[in-house]
């Protein structure tokens, strides 16, 4: 039987959304081992200017306990 622990994590870009994802799950791996998966919670974005300067996003990542 695995046991799985879900952790939440924020993350932000200047690209998009899933690159904010891709960065979230790169650093997060760098400490945490066996990363199953991702949930993404919540997706936000901060406006200067009229334009879209940076991607947020909330997740939920799950990864098995050794």
């Amino acid at each position: 039987m695995a046991v799985l622990k879900v952790v939440e994590i924020l993350s932000n870009s200047d690209k998009s959304w899933e690159d904010a994802t891709m960065k979230a799950v790169k650093e997060a791996s760098k400490t945490v081992k066996n990363i199953k998966s991702v949930y993404v919670k919540e997706q936000s974005a901060i406006v200067n200017g009229g334009n879209v300067t940076e991607f947020r996003v909330n997740l939920k990542m799950t990864f098995e306990v050794k």
